[in-house]
């Protein structure tokens, strides 16, 4: 494969949504979601920088390269930064008005949906297709990602970056062992798991991108199908319990 360069890279009372967030409905990830979400953000970044030397997950590195470009007067060099800043922007702006579209049933689903289509079609493309393309593909369904999951059980986390997943989970650490608050040893072992799942990601990712180059991609395509059965499946569990609960409610 090519290595170029260029470009950087419920039921309401089960579903809440912060009021600093998007309008999308959502609810808390589970572990399960949480490593297998973490584990496709790794996969994305190792998939574009094995690829172009160039991370797409998340545009600081975009936004800081236009600034480098920018001073040194290599304008073309620099607007081309900008498509999956855009693109970027663009997939958050979907999950915004997904969750503003009032009639529209199961968002959370339909904008996950696209994201699978999305890194679906990139398995599908040539080695010969121009990075642009990759990187604004890959950054428009990773902002879906960021935008739709955001809360690892009761606690804040992003699965597209593990710094701050890495800090929550020395904190919880260190309240476990050196504090004794048993009540953190949970929360330690998820955001392990997740720091865990985004490594195991990357390493699968440059392994596999290294040898089959875009098709490599349908492996985290599999991934987010896994999530969205799960999502479907816990959907169902709860509103079955809902239901069962609701002749109670009733009397």
């Amino acid at each position: 494969m090519a290595r170029r360069q260029f470009g950087a890279g419920p039921l309401d009372c089960l579903d809440y949504t912060p009021r600093d967030m998007t309008a999308i409905r959502t609810r808390p990830e589970t572990m399960l979601q949480g490593v297998l979400l973490a584990t496709v953000g790794g996969f994305l970044d190792a998939f574009t920088y094995v690829a172009y030397r160039v991370f797409a997950n998340v545009q600081t590195g975009n936004v800081v390269l236009f600034g480098v470009d920018v001073a040194a007067a290599h304008w073309r060099q620099a607007w081309l930064r900008l498509a999956p800043v855009a693109a970027f922007l663009v997939g958050v702006l979907i999950v915004e008005r997904l969750g503003r579209l009032r009639r529209m049933r199961r968002p959370l689903r339909i904008a996950l949906a696209i994201e699978i289509v999305g890194v679906a079609v990139v398995a599908t493309l040539p080695d010969q297709t121009p990075e642009l393309v990759i990187t604004v593909i890959v950054s428009l369904v990773a902002a879906i990602q960021f935008a739709m999951f955001r809360t690892l059980v009761d606690t804040p986390y992003t699965s597209l970056a593990t710094s701050g997943n890495m800090r929550s989970m020395v904190v919880a650490l260190h309240r476990r062992f050196v504090d004794r608050d048993r009540s953190a040893g949970p929360q330690a072992v998820r955001f392990s798991a997740v720091v865990g799942g985004f490594m195991a990601g990357a390493v699968i990712g440059a392994l596999t991108t290294d040898h089959w180059g875009h098709a490599a991609a349908a492996i985290p395509a599999g991934l987010l199908v896994v999530v969205f059965v799960v999502l479907v499946r816990e959907t169902r569990q709860l509103e079955r319990a809902e239901a069962a609960r609701q002749p109670a409610d009733d009397s």
